[in-house]
């Protein structure tokens, strides 16, 4: 972000001065007529994008410019933070740090109002024209600290979503991040709430190798920001000390999964993840990124010991009284008719329509209950009772205590209990293939979708049902390969076994396989996955272990070793490394001292397949570079000086008994190298009849 001053002319500020855009109402009273900051040409691109394109198009619109501000600014995902909220027509809503708009357009859907405050003009012209058909929506542009005074304070929700790391700038004291807490406050209701979101300093992402969102620098927050910037995150508990410093002592953490600005699932205190669902982590769609360990299996390992509030990658607070939800899971990535979002809460777990089209799907998991309730009575598999909630427009399912069968099926697995991993496999099909000539198919009996407590099997969850017979075999089939591709560990070396014994040949696996890609392009309308967008993006996840191999291959190459015969031949205890001896031009050029008990020298070049040219060779003084009675080498002669090696051990040997060696010696090296691949080698090794 570049924070060159963007100057208005008296006659475009007061043509600003008041404004309404749409029906969207914005407010210039303390706009200091400029803007302090700028994405630069992005945000006219923006700009433009929702003057003319409908916000329904904004998905297509990120699939072709492959862009991450584009990505960020207009994807619906972003509003996942604030979707579950229980927000409703009563509520009055300030929203600081209003931006773009992509959280103002959630809130103003659900909201009586909406109260933006952003510093820049541009930024909230982009969120007035995306939102200009909201009567609900006034957008403040200037300074929080201008503005807040003339704020009432009476809000029902204050949200700083990206907003709470930046309040040194909106807040200059001595303790910024207090103050502008304080300030926020008191624009809050009594039973109001506070919602920030924001990154963890000690987010899991950073320590593997994604550079800190704000300065763009590996590790930054984790070491404690040394070079600066104007952002600054917090761990869960440096939060908690900044809340009871202000007398703030209700509130709530949330997760957001993988992190606030696009998340899929949304965890709490209250229901932590379990091993084995933290999967989804490669999501470097800003800036290319190192790859240090397999974040899934060091979550696994922070899971299991408890830790994961300290490595969430992003906080969720909500200051104030808590909400009865404990997680929030979001299907938005889908075609419209099948965005839904699952929450569970206190009592039950509820599936809520994201928009009206797919309120009919919603319907349907309430008929499909029914019909697996026939399908599935007196069979070892119960069915997960629904029904519909006519005032929330919504499908409530009864909370099933247990474990999934997923969890019994890892744990058989990693292990190494392979007749365990098949009983539990043949115990699964069994019991979906009863009553099987029933024009009824549920096709999403995944292992994830079945809780097991004991011998009683419960399927929780069962969207996908189709009203005709689908082979129990491509069901099964379906279970074994969402189960594969969800976790790179989950290798079944016997799996081909395992569809043999259920008659599934070569042919029919790929042909289950290219019916789960269709059924897959239907359920998301052939829209683009946030990783196929990465893909398109052109953001890289650079391996640290193989450029930790190449670069220490480069240290290695730039050194020599030395051996030192006393009489009792050469030894690796008496022999040394002599690293930088490599010139600007890659050629081997240094001096090396030694005592005058040395009856011989070996010099190891290389640890590679190489030609070496002795340019200089001077001892004491005197050039012995042509001395053949001097030289020995493991090499063959191309011409004199010049040898050719054959093996990625090459050495020199310097035969001192031949001369005069006093009692400190110098020897200064100048020698030409050039790596080549071991058949080249060979190739010249082979046309040199006389070995030197």
């Amino acid at each position: 972000m570049s924070y060159t001053p963007i100057r208005l002319t008296e006659d475009e500020l007061i043509s600003r001065l008041p404004e309404k855009i749409g029906q969207v109402s914005l407010n210039y009273d303390h706009y200091a007529g400029r803007d302090l900051y700028s994405d630069g040409e992005i945000e006219d691109m923006l700009l433009d994008i929702v003057k003319n394109t409908p916000n329904a198009a904004f998905s297509t619109v990120i699939e072709e410019k492959k862009s991450w501000p584009v990505l960020y600014h207009l994807s619906p995902i972003r509003a996942n933070i604030v979707d579950f909220l229980p927000i409703t027509q009563e509520d009055k809503v300030l929203e600081i740090g209003s931006g773009c708009g992509a959280i103002t357009e959630n809130l103003s859907s659900r909201a009586g109002s909406v109260t933006c405050v952003d510093l820049s003009a541009k930024r909230s012209h982009i969120n007035a024209y995306r939102n200009q058909d909201r009567d609900n929506i006034t957008i403040h542009v200037g300074n929080f600290e201008d503005i807040e005074p003339e704020l009432p304070c009476d809000y029902d929700y204050v949200c700083l979503i990206g907003v709470f790391e930046y309040g040194s700038s909106y807040i200059k004291s001595e303790s910024p991040y207090e103050d502008f807490l304080k300030k926020i406050s008191k624009h809050a209701k009594n039973n109001g709430r506070i919602v920030i979101a924001i990154e963890n300093k000690f987010g899991l992402k950073y320590w593997a190798g994604c550079k800190e969102d704000h300065v763009g620098e590996y590790f930054s927050s984790l070491e404690g920001y040394p070079k600066g910037g104007s952002a600054r995150t917090f761990t869960k508990e440096g939060l908690e000390k900044i809340f009871k410093s202000c007398g703030l002592n209700e509130y709530s953490f949330y997760y957001p999964y993988p992190d606030y600005k696009l998340p899929s699932v949304i965890f709490s205190d209250k229901r932590l993840p379990l091993k084995g669902e933290l999967t989804d982590n490669i999501r470097n769609l800003d800036r290319d990124r190192l790859y240090t360990f397999d974040e899934s299996k060091v979550y696994d390992s922070i899971v299991e010991d408890g830790l994961y509030p300290l490595f969430s990658n992003s906080h969720m607070v909500i200051l104030g009284p808590d909400i009865d939800i404990k997680y929030t899971k979001y299907s938005n990535d889908r075609q419209e008719k099948f965005a839904i979002r699952t929450d569970i809460t206190s009592k039950d777990v509820i599936k809520r329509p994201m928009n009206e089209k797919a309120l009919d799907h919603i319907k349907d998991m309430v008929k499909n209950y029914e019909k697996l309730v026939k399908r599935y009575e007196g069979s070892r598999l119960k069915i997960n009772k629904c029904r519909f909630d006519e005032e929330s427009q919504c499908a409530r399912f009864e909370f099933v205590k247990g474990r999934t069968l997923e969890e019994l099926m890892d744990e058989a697995l990693f292990s190494g209990n392979k007749e365990e991993f098949r009983r539990l496999f043949d115990d699964y099909y069994e019991r979906i293939k009863y009553n099987a000539g029933v024009d009824i198919s549920d096709l999403d009996l995944i292992f994830s979708n079945i809780l097991t407590d004991g011998d009683d099997w419960t399927v929780i969850d069962y969207e996908w049902c189709q009203e005709k017979k689908i082979d129990e075999r491509e069901i099964a089939f379906r279970a074994l390969y969402c189960y594969v591709l969800e976790d790179e560990r989950r290798n079944i070396s016997d799996i081909d076994d395992i569809f043999a014994s259920m008659g599934i040949s070569a042919n029919e696996a790929e042909y289950f396989r290219d019916r789960e890609k269709d059924f897959q392009k239907d359920v998301t309308g052939h829209r683009l996955s946030l990783g196929e967008i990465r893909a398109t993006i052109g953001t890289h996840v650079l391996d640290a272990k193989k450029l930790a191999a190449k670069e220490l291959k480069e240290i290695l190459d730039q050194r020599i070793q030395l051996y030192f015969d006393r009489g009792n031949g050469f030894s690796e205890q008496d022999s040394l490394y002599i690293p930088d001896v490599y010139d600007e031009n890659g050629n081997i050029v240094t001096d090396i001292e030694f005592k005058g008990d040395i009856k011989n020298l070996r010099i190891d070049p290389a640890d590679d397949f190489c030609v070496v040219k002795i340019r200089e060779l001077i001892l004491n003084g005197e050039d012995v570079s042509g001395n053949k009675k001097l030289i020995q080498t493991n090499g063959k002669m191309l011409k004199n000086g010049v040898f050719v090696f054959e093996t990625a051990d090459p050495n020199l040997i310097l035969t001192l008994k031949e001369v005069l060696i006093r009692g400190e010696n110098t020897l200064h090296i100048d020698m030409e190298i050039e790596r080549i691949s071991k058949e080249l080698a060979g190739d010249i090794s082979s046309s040199i009849k006389k070995l030197f």
